[in-house]
């Protein structure tokens, strides 16, 4: 089989489209489709469902997807693995980290990276932790620079980077602002803007507060940290935020029994070869983690 007719399929199968996996792909729809024809002829089997403008999978489609996707993630894997050999630092690296790491952890290291290693392409994509880890372990993704798993899967490697320490806060008008320590029964009497369940930050804070028997007052959740910050420096509840982001608009809170640490890091999936722009790239973030704070 054709690479080229596996990779149009692939597109078109993730983008559930013909003009869109035209557009990833940088060709024409005729030519996408033209591909697709080759690959059911060879096959023997319609892979697509076309009912006006959806397209769906037939069975035949849905059993030959996650193939076709190892056989792809395999060409790219021998592919690196050859590149490797040559001990040069070229190509495309593909990365998935959080916009808070993004924005306050990462600028130097990029900085950095792009100076020494010119000809890598930074293949960057914003998202959750939680959504890059599951794309890392999809093999979609190289790396993920995030907030690490309590949990990793097993597909995982992971390597911690900088301790991320937690702190309870409220905005300086809160009735809670004035008080020097707290209990958490005390603190579980207040409206609480959290991280959305089945974040990681989110687990870390359920996992202190089981022992403790208290029900939190959950009045709003968001993935953002930014939102957060902004509605409780406007008096909304109480949250708790990376250290980093306490600043003249909140308030850190002392509260008896709840110390809160994260950890950021890297993860990559433990069976896909590594890349000298990943290996390099790690090494960065590793001197910048060395480097006086």
């Amino acid at each position: 089989m054709d690479i080229s007719n596996i990779q149009a399929f692939v597109t078109v199968a993730a983008t559930g489209s013909f003009s869109r996996a035209a557009e990833q792909l940088y060709l024409t729809q005729p030519a996408v489709s033209k591909r697709i024809t080759a690959l059911e002829e060879q096959l023997g089997a319609r892979l697509f469902d076309r009912i006006g403008r959806r397209i769906t999978l037939t069975e035949a489609g849905t059993v030959l997807r996650p193939r076709a996707e190892h056989i792809l993630a395999e060409l790219e894997d021998s592919r690196r693995a050859i590149a490797n050999l040559k001990h040069t630092i070229t190509g495309s690296l593909s990365i998935g980290t959080s916009h808070h790491i993004g924005l306050h952890r990462l600028p130097p290291v990029l900085r950095a990276f792009t100076v020494n290693y010119p000809d890598v392409k930074l293949d960057l994509h914003f998202m959750d932790s939680e959504a890059a880890c599951r794309t890392v372990e999809q093999g979609d993704l190289e790396l993920g620079i995030v907030t690490l798993p309590p949990t990793p899967s097993s597909n995982l490697n992971t390597l911690p980077v900088w301790d991320d320490p937690l702190s309870i806060v409220v905005s300086d008008e809160h009735p809670l602002a004035t008080k020097k320590r707290l209990s958490a029964a005390e603190l579980a009497e207040h409206t609480a803007i959290l991280p959305s369940r089945g974040t990681y930050t989110r687990e870390l804070l359920e996992q202190v507060i089981a022992p403790l028997a208290i029900n939190l007052c959950v009045g709003l959740s968001t993935n953002h940290l930014e939102t957060i910050k902004m509605m409780v420096s406007v008096g909304l509840g109480w949250s708790i935020l990376p250290q980093t982001m306490v600043d003249q608009n909140t308030c850190p809170l002392s509260v008896t029994g709840i110390r809160l640490q994260r950890t950021l890091g890297v993860i990559r999936h433990t069976s896909r070869t590594q890349s000298n722009a990943a290996r390099a790239l790690i090494e960065q973030l590793l001197m910048q983690k060395r480097k006086p704070t």
